[in-house]
């Protein structure tokens, strides 16, 4: 390719300083990479500040108490010193924007609130332990009434809510280790039944009111409202909520007027929205067996039901990302934009105040945590009964412990792992804190990974988990891929790590699982190849396990056998541990109970990668 003609002039300006500082940048960068480290933190948490966690639990937290206790400081609770077993690296508390810090006004014997009609008949319900759900709900209907939300000063609460989150979250930053982001939840609920949440976290140490679900439900008009800030100079997205819940709604083929996804809203939605909540206590929302019943391990901590509206099940079609990451290679073959490129992150969503991932640490909603605030034997034997009956509406097995967000960054600092977010170079945990990688190039030789920098070369010549893969040339075969896995150091071993792939055949999205590498030897089928299950170490009765079985790394290089260059194709890495016990045989366990028989008395806990995408040439 001739040079520019500017270049022509000045023959000798080419050779000194395109070449050696492109070279130069470019090798700045991937050994800048190269240093990344993995950094653990939590995206979804709730205090007292919002609404359902000060009116359903007797806990009365606040953002500044959550993020010490993040960090590692004990801290009192119900009463009780409390510390967490292991320090986060970062956090957002993500309040509920909608009445945020409206009922904590009760607390104030002076606030216009408790002396009001409303609050003393809500001092009363509670006192007398009253149905306080009904009586909530009422309250919430009767605030979107402009005049009695000013008569009882909703607004005021808000903005003082709200400054005392950013205020916590400035005066808890620690660069190095440990980093708080800015953030709310917007609390979108259509009809009273579809779950549309979404977290919105921002950049820096400055953030403007939040948007409400009260101004607007549409997530659309969400966007403006990050776009707004945006072009004001103040950073920040949107992390979708785990969309089991949502009813087919969080990865709709419309948008919010039921026009079918254009090329604009797909623009927008990327752009604003580059990750996705795949892992919570309410559940996970990769798949279920419904939509891929070739995969064996779809049917991982399923909760099925709505939220509020946990009477009733929602339509997996649309709630799941992997069925969303196959319908946004189809919207964009269509609209030349995909809007569901999304990362992976995983939360907890209690509302506590207290970020405990590990599955002896579960917190329910209800008010305690069998590790921090051990259930009485009554109260286990209430949780783990049969029949499922609870107060609440829901099985309480459905539920499960908190998951976690993995990113990818130089360095424990508000710029580099917002950088990662947005670069997508995340993975989730359903709580552990094993570490996984992945890359794809089309030029990575075989025997990469034998080489003692082959994470440098692997981001020089390839792209990391969240990228696209570049264009691929005319002599390029198959992409080659590496994925890398490590059991957390006090966790379990790792059973396997597989390759999931989604691609376009003939209009219609497919998708496999391929199992690449098995910790252990002579793990498969000597007659069809298939792997052998890892086995299972768990004792029930005692609720322990043995890391005999497994291993403790994972590392492997993998082509896509089937591999087609004229189809769209996303990849990401799934990784599992081998069994260990479900927080319900732990309970069990500690009160010398029966294990509850519907539900699994173990589970393989995993995580997941941000995919790769390939697009082919047009």
């Amino acid at each position: 390719m001739r040079p520019p003609f500017s270049w022509l002039l000045v023959p000798g300006l080419l050779m000194a300083l395109w070449p050696a500082t492109a070279t130069s940048r470019d090798a700045d960068a991937n050994d800048g990479a190269a240093t990344r480290r993995a950094l653990f933190g939590e995206l979804h948490l709730h205090t007292s500040l919002s609404f359902d966690a000060d009116g359903f639990t007797e806990a009365r937290t606040d953002p500044d108490l959550a993020y010490r206790f993040a960090r590692g400081e004990a801290v009192e609770y119900l009463g009780r010193k409390v510390r967490r077993d292991r320090p986060l690296d970062f956090m957002a508390v993500t309040d509920h924007a909608e009445f945020m810090g409206f009922l904590n006004q009760l607390d104030d014997s002076d606030s216009v609130l408790s002396k009001s009609a409303f609050g003393r008949q809500y001092q009363d319900d509670r006192r007398s332990q009253r149905d306080l759900g009904a009586f909530s709900a009422n309250l919430l209907r009767a605030l979107a009434n402009p005049v009695v939300s000013t008569e009882l000063q909703a607004a005021r609460a808000v903005h003082s809510a709200w400054q005392r989150t950013i205020d916590a979250a400035n005066a808890n930053y620690r660069p190095g280790t440990f980093t708080t982001f800015i953030g709310y939840e917007w609390t979108s609920h259509p009809e009273s039944r579809y779950n549309l949440h979404r977290n919105v976290i921002f950049h820096g140490g400055t953030a403007p009111p939040p948007f409400t679900a009260s101004d607007s439900l549409r997530p659309e008009d969400l966007w403006s409202y990050l776009e707004g800030n945006r072009a004001r100079g103040v950073e920040a997205l949107a992390i979708p909520h785990n969309g089991n819940a949502s009813d087919g709604h969080m990865f709709a083929w419309v948008d919010s007027d039921g026009r079918a996804i254009d090329g604009e809203y797909a623009r927008r939605r990327a752009a604003n929205e580059p990750l996705n909540e795949i892992v919570q206590g309410k559940g996970q929302s990769e798949t279920m067996p419904a939509l891929s019943p070739s995969d064996e391990f779809a049917g991982f901590e399923v909760m099925d039901r709505l939220v509020p509206r946990l009477d009733l099940k929602g339509s997996p079609p649309g709630s799941y990302v992997r069925d969303a990451l196959g319908r946004g290679l189809l919207i964009a073959q269509r609209t030349g934009t995909n809007p569901f490129k999304l990362g992976a992150v995983g939360g907890s969503d209690f509302h506590n105040g207290l970020s405990t991932s590990a599955e002896n640490a579960f917190f329910m909603a209800f008010g305690f945590d069998p590790d921090v605030n051990p259930p009485e034997r009554e109260q286990a034997e209430w949780l783990l009964k049969e029949p499922a009956a609870t107060d609440v509406g829901v099985d309480p097995l459905l539920l499960g412990s908190s998951g976690l967000t993995g990113v990818w960054a130089e360095r424990n600092d508000r710029d580099a792992i917002y950088a990662a977010l947005r670069r997508r170079e995340t993975f989730a945990t359903s709580g552990t804190r094993l570490q996984l990688r992945l890359f794809a190039g089309w030029d990575y030789p075989a025997g990469l990974t034998r080489g003692v920098n082959w994470v440098r070369r692997a981001y020089a010549e390839g792209v990391a988990m969240g990228g696209d893969l570049p264009r691929r040339s005319q002599r390029a075969g198959a992409p080659r891929f590496v994925l890398w896995a490590l059991k957390d150091p006090d966790g379990a071993n790792l059973d396997r790590a597989q390759i999931v792939k989604v691609w376009i055949r003939d209009a219609q999205a497919h998708e496999k699982v391929f199992d690449v590498i098995l910790g252990g030897e002579h793990r498969r089928d000597a007659a069809t190849g298939r792997p052998l299950p890892v086995g299972n170490t768990v004792d029930v009765s005692r609720a322990r396990y043995t890391n005999s079985i497994g291993a403790t790394e994972l590392l492997a290089e993998w082509r896509d056998p089937a591999f087609d260059a004229d189809e769209p194709a996303v990849y990401y890495l799934r990784v599992l541990e081998i069994p260990t016990p479900r927080w319900s045989t732990i309970l069990a366990a500690r009160h010398g109970l029966a294990p509850p028989k519907r539900s699994p008395a173990t589970l393989q806990e995993r995580g997941w990668s941000s995919p790769i995408w390939y697009t082919p040439p047009k």
